[in-house]
């Protein structure tokens, strides 16, 4: 009985950390879409335009973007409890700036850059101390389903709760109950308890981390010009791009030297985490794409208030909450790979359907199939993508590959609210309809790219039984032994998780 009742303790004190980590990536994900249905009450609060809103709503997406990879490099340095604990006090300072913001400026440093910050250090560690704490595969999935869910529920919902308190109280509320459950989550996360200690001694590539973020910046911010001047959109991107490729430089010349870079080499030598990271980029920029669409245009075009926007997207929240809900069932009985190629084509169907029956009819329940579909493909395949890429590395490269697997999602979020917004922006006055059907075509268009990611990602066979196959190949590599590590020479050698 008692290695029974320990085990039964440990599940229990496992499910009380999940918790608070759960909790934190579903308000980062809320943060990044209740703004969408504020449009106008922020736009007339603050004397400011649809555009500048905007820029606010990816500014916070693209500082997260920008900022995850360094962030997940200072876990290693600092440990991942302490990360998540600064990562959050930053976030809720930004949040209650936000809410007393008298102008877009202030909002701008309070939610775009502190709440940017601030998540850009608490992400990390919610993937890390997963991988690390939930060392059985299914436990892991498990653990990973319920944060991706709590993750993209947060953003699915976003619209409807930021609508309900913006109707019911004001805009500035809904950065109040951000700040209110960031105070819960650091009380829920007193139980947490780093499984390495944190190494002083590793040297942090402050010169890596400067590039990654410019380069980043850069680009996103020329897409964003696009809509004003078309040779500073060209030049900003080329500009990022070749900042970009003076950081892998940098990276490769430090490999060669012995010293630690920001990022190793060696994430992207391996093929099944490469494709996992291009199905995630493109999942969060569906989902952001749409969101800030789909808003945008009832708001804007149609004239709807922030509730009745919110709960057009409750087809969405319902599509993504049911399919979460069944995750690990479906992880059981099909391949990630299976998984993944479902979702990308439920969701392209969606947006076809968003396409072709709003053009058709006035009715705002017409966005409800497509949305519906939409959130049932997207709840499908995020665990699967997020489970192939953390699981593909061993635990000395968890901060590496959990900053840059966040970065690249957040990256598709500030791409989405960038590429689909200035699409749809541009034109919204003028010719509404046509910018939103071009807005949605362009959206399509990324989702044929994911599909066409994720057939490449290997055939791994049908799972039997609780082990869930499905995910075993990319588990090889994690519970390999020392001598099979293949990382580079000045990485720390294999220590297993205190328990």
């Amino acid at each position: 009985m008692a290695p029974r009742n320990e085990a039964g303790h440990r599940s229990a004190a496992l499910r009380r950390v999940l918790i608070p980590l759960a909790l934190a990536q579903f308000i980062c994900s809320f943060a990044g879409s209740n703004m969408n249905v504020m449009i106008n009450d922020i736009s007339e609060d603050l004397d400011t335009s649809v555009q500048g809103v905007q820029v606010a709503i990816t500014i916070f997406l693209l500082v997260m973007a920008a900022l995850m990879i360094p962030g997940g490099k200072l876990t290693d340095k600092y440990g991942r409890k302490r990360c998540f604990t600064v990562g959050l006090v930053i976030y809720g300072v930004g949040a209650v700036m936000s809410a007393a913001a008298p102008g877009l400026g202030i909002l701008i440093l309070g939610n775009s850059i502190l709440e940017g910050v601030g998540t850009a250090l608490l992400i990390p560690p919610v993937y890390i101390l997963t991988t690390l704490l939930f060392t059985e595969v299914t436990s892991r999935a498990r653990a990973f389903g319920a944060i991706s869910a709590m993750g993209g529920i947060g953003a699915a919902a976003g619209p409807l709760i930021g609508g309900l308190i913006t109707s019911a109280i004001s805009w500035r509320a809904a950065f109040v109950f951000q700040a209110l459950v960031i105070a819960i989550i650091v009380v829920l996360a007193r139980n947490i308890t780093d499984p390495l200690p944190p190494d002083r001694t590793r040297p942090f590539d402050t010169g890596g981390a400067i590039l990654s973020a410019v380069g980043l910046v850069l680009i996103v911010t020329g897409i964003l010009a696009a809509d004003n001047n078309a040779w500073l959109m060209i030049t900003l991107i080329i500009a990022g791009a070749l900042v970009l490729v003076w950081f892998l430089r940098s990276v490769r010349a430090k490999e060669r030297a012995g010293t630690e870079p920001m990022l190793s080499t060696a994430l992207f030598r391996n093929r099944t985490s490469n494709l996992g990271l291009v199905t995630q980029n493109t999942q969060w920029l569906l989902l952001t794409g749409v969101s800030f669409v789909v808003a945008a245009y009832l708001q804007v075009v149609r004239d709807y208030d922030a509730v009745e926007t919110g709960v057009i997207f409750t087809a969405e929240t319902a599509g993504l909450l049911a399919a979460s809900l069944a995750a690990e069932r479906f992880a059981k009985r099909h391949a990630q790979r299976t998984l993944i190629l479902a979702g990308f084509l439920v969701v392209i169907g969606g947006t076809t359907v968003l396409l072709a029956l709003v053009s058709r009819t006035p009715n705002v329940w017409a966005f409800a199939p497509g949305l519906l579909l939409i959130g049932l493909g997207l709840g499908v395949m995020l665990t699967p993508s997020v489970n192939i890429v953390q699981s593909a590395f061993g635990e000395h490269q968890q901060g590496e590959i959990s900053g840059l697997s966040r970065s690249v999602s957040n990256l598709g979020s500030s791409l989405g609210a960038a590429i689909a917004g200035t699409v749809l922006v541009a034109g919204i006055t003028s010719t509404p309809e046509r910018s939103y059907a071009l807005a949605m075509v362009v959206l399509a268009a990324v989702g044929l790219v994911g599909l066409v990611a994720a057939t490449f990602l290997p055939r791994t066979g049908s799972p039997s039984g609780p082990a869930q196959q499905a995910i075993s190949s990319v588990q090889t590599e994690f519970t390999a032994p020392p001598h099979k590590d293949v990382s580079s020479p000045f990485r720390r050698p294999w220590r297993t998780p205190r328990r």
